[in-house]
């Protein structure tokens, strides 16, 4: 989605930087919440629940899965989607897996972690953070909550016997409602910011409507009719629209000409500046 051509040494980098730095945040996870994951039927076979690795496994794993994916990140990238990678693994580590279990904000400290791969992906080719990188973390960002609530739904009892205080288990209503106020936020992101920002292109802003009205409506049955069947919908129809929605926007982006790579918004004001002098007597 960044404005420039693809190298292969920092993609390379970013995609193995991001999986190392994924994996320690998730060495680290399982391990502050293996008593937790015993209780839960879906987590209950992970490998420090049943002695496969012991805690000193999964922390140095953590920690040289860590080290080498920040290491080829900032050499072979750059040094800003090092920090990004960091900043990351701490919040996921260090924030939204301790706030599970005590505040019903942990999913909107989640939905942030969530975010912030897009962003360095878009660092890694740039070298900057800037407005289409900010829509397109936007984007992934309001995504995870029709996708997680989907999710969590069905598995609110497991969630609630071992202790955890998500959205699905301590207000109810605000999952489904949440649900559908971001997916309706995706509208608006898709077909509205995403040119603006120069994120994508008209084409995109158009072709993704119907991509959205979708996850719209299944949110809304969702929030009707929370039964197991609508809930199961929504997860599912998710996990296609990402992919989906990626696709359409590489391909709108696709040859994009000069003209093109000016913001809308840019294009828009030089317009009306144009128009104004015309309009000026002489």
């Amino acid at each position: 989605m960044a404005p420039t051509s693809v190298a292969v040494v920092p993609l390379l980098a970013c995609t193995a930087g991001t999986t190392l730095l994924s994996s320690a945040a998730n060495a680290c996870n399982q391990l502050l919440e293996a008593p937790y994951d015993a209780q839960m039927k879906r987590t209950q076979s992970r490998v420090l629940v049943v002695h496969r690795f012991s805690p000193l496994h999964a922390m140095s794993f953590a920690g040289v899965a860590a080290a080498t994916g920040v290491g080829a990140l900032y050499v072979f990238a750059n040094p800003l989607t090092a920090f990004l990678g960091v900043v990351n693994l701490v919040l996921y580590a260090g924030v939204y897996t301790p706030l599970k279990r005590t505040h019903i904000a942990c999913t909107w400290a989640g939905a942030v972690v969530g975010a912030i791969p897009p962003l360095m992906g878009y660092a890694a080719a740039t070298g900057v953070i800037d407005a289409p990188a900010l829509c397109l973390a936007a984007i992934l960002y309001s995504w995870q909550f029709p996708h997680f609530n989907g999710l969590s739904w069905n598995l609110r009892g497991e969630y609630s016997k071992a202790g955890y205080r998500v959205m699905c288990v301590t207000n109810e209503r605000l999952c489904r409602v949440t649900s559908i106020r971001h997916s309706l936020a995706l509208v608006a992101l898709c077909s509205v910011a995403a040119p603006l920002t120069n994120l994508s292109t008209i084409t995109f802003a158009l072709d993704s409507l119907p991509v959205n009205a979708y996850l719209c409506w299944l949110s809304y049955k969702f929030y009707r009719a929370p039964d197991a069947s609508n809930s199961r919908r929504l997860f599912f129809y998710s996990l296609l629209y990402l992919p989906l929605l990626m696709v359409l926007m590489v391909v709108s982006n696709y040859g994009r000409n000069t003209t093109q790579q000016t913001p809308l918004l840019e294009r828009m004001q030089t317009r009306f500046k144009s128009a104004e002098t015309q309009l000026v007597p002489s």
